[in-house]
């Protein structure tokens, strides 16, 4: 593989469901690339394509689903692959942390034989050195007396330290690939902090790749290098996290700082009162109810009526800043 191959590669990537009311697009014209060691952010509402996007990218796809675009792991294009070839990858060179630690976790395996499986499938170690690494990685992740615990059931766990095991299965092989679908769902604010101290070190160590998804931007702003903002099923705004957060092109960017709650002296109005979250108004629409426009049209402030008719092009608006809305000038 050329050196300068990217990692991941994505173009036009699309995903469409099929449903009682018809086949409805949940992914659209999504486009990307990504290094190794890079680390990429996406953001947006719950409904908004993210975690589609992602299990894509696994080839996980609902049934019955249909993927087009281009879809290129280390030069491999994989559209098109069947099964065994994504089950060579999954858990080996591409890792996941899925959303809920709850149910991640099969409840009638224990942990140690769930974090030993990839090891013994894709590494084919024998069962004494698979346990060994094994019990390493818990250990790693901050599972205390892991070598006792090995044998334990997944309801012994806590939420966090669920997750914590969940990201030592998806570590187990030395993925190039980590994609973490909203890491820290259900986790308090503590055991949060810690397992995004977590990944950010095993992804420097490891120089992996990363995909973080996730609803919080504080979480994004401390996370990536790199972020797409989500709607409708695809990206609104993209760029470097630094000049998204600091330029907030979308009027759908906009409103997602906009409804943050803020802590501090900063965050009072002249009187000492604190000011109304400035909420986006309605709610994330039905992907069979999209405009042929801009699927944020019905929700903007700002739309123009040829918003809803027409699909807004790519507006660039620094070296590596791009959004979609009419309203906005390119860069010089």
């Amino acid at each position: 593989m050329p050196l300068n191959t990217p990692l991941l590669d994505v173009q036009n990537l699309g995903l469409r469901l099929r449903t009682h009311a018809g086949p409805v697009d949940a992914v659209r014209g999504v486009s990307f690339t990504l290094q190794r060691g890079e680390t990429l952010g996406l953001v947006g509402e719950s409904g908004c394509g993210k975690s589609l996007t992602a299990m894509a990218l696994m080839g996980l796809h609902p049934e019955g689903a249909s993927v087009s675009g281009s879809l290129r792991f280390q030069g491999e294009e994989m559209m098109g692959q069947g099964e065994s070839r994504w089950c060579a990858l999954r858990g080996d060179r591409i890792g996941m942390v899925f959303q809920e630690p709850m149910s991640a976790l099969n409840p009638v395996h224990t942990i140690g034989r769930q974090v030993a499986e990839p090891l013994r499938l894709h590494r084919k170690l024998s069962a004494s050195a698979a346990r060994r690494e094994a019990v390493a990685l818990l250990d790693r992740v901050g599972i205390a007396d892991a070598a006792r615990r090995f044998g334990a059931w997944p309801h012994q766990f806590s939420g966090g330290q669920r997750q914590r095991i969940t990201i030592a299965m998806a570590l187990a092989c030395g993925p190039d690939l980590l994609i973490a679908d909203e890491p820290t769902t259900a986790l308090d604010v503590t055991i949060a902090g810690q397992i995004l101290q977590l990944i950010r070190d095993l992804v420097r160590e490891r120089g992996m790749g990363l995909i973080l998804i996730s609803h919080d931007l504080g979480v994004i702003a401390q996370n990536v290098s790199r972020m797409m903002v989500m709607y409708g099923g695809m990206v609104v705004e993209s760029g470097p996290t630094r000049d998204v957060f600091t330029r907030r092109a979308h009027p759908y960017t906009q409103g997602l700082f906009g409804s943050r709650p803020q802590l501090g002296p900063q965050a009072r109005t002249a009187s000492g009162a604190r000011p109304r979250l400035a909420a986006i108004p309605g709610n994330v629409p039905e992907l069979r109810h999209l405009p042929d426009g801009c699927p944020f049209a019905d929700r903007c402030a700002v739309a123009l009526p040829d918003c809803r008719d027409t699909l807004p092009p790519t507006v660039l608006l620094g070296p590596q800043h791009a959004a979609r809305c009419v309203r906005l000038e390119p860069a010089a």
